[in-house]
């Protein structure tokens, strides 16, 4: 019976956990990115700091997080801006309707997308 010399085994299992910590990185980064943005128009700042960021800047909640541009244009190619707008008017998935704004409108939505997705 032929064996297998056990480094063979360990050096596959190495670079698993490296790819594994590599794709961890990346969660990290853009999080740090999520949490540090803010943004530069103070009526767009003040609705993203009481209605947005809760959701926006957490891994758990699923809503994509704020800078994540390549996130954010595939949801753009996917549902096109006034898509989205409408989504947050309505409610998708655990984002209630109006993402909690009930006195939004459209362009502040519009601003928030592009702030959110980094246009």
């Amino acid at each position: 019976m032929h064996t297998q010399p056990i480094y063979k085994y360990m050096f596959v299992l190495f670079l698993v956990l490296l790819a594994a910590c590599d794709g961890g990185q990346s969660q990290q980064q853009a999080l740090a990115v999520a949490q540090s943005l803010t943004p530069t128009d103070p009526v767009v700042a003040e609705i993203y700091q009481r209605s947005c960021r809760n959701c926006h800047s957490v891994i758990a909640t699923g809503a994509p997080l704020a800078g994540d541009k390549d996130k954010w244009n595939d949801l753009i190619d996917q549902f096109g801006k006034a898509g989205l707008v409408e989504h947050v008017i309505n409610g998708k998935g655990g984002m209630p309707p109006f993402g909690l704004c009930m006195e939004c409108g459209i362009d502040d939505f519009s601003k928030l997308i592009d702030f959110m997705a980094q246009k």
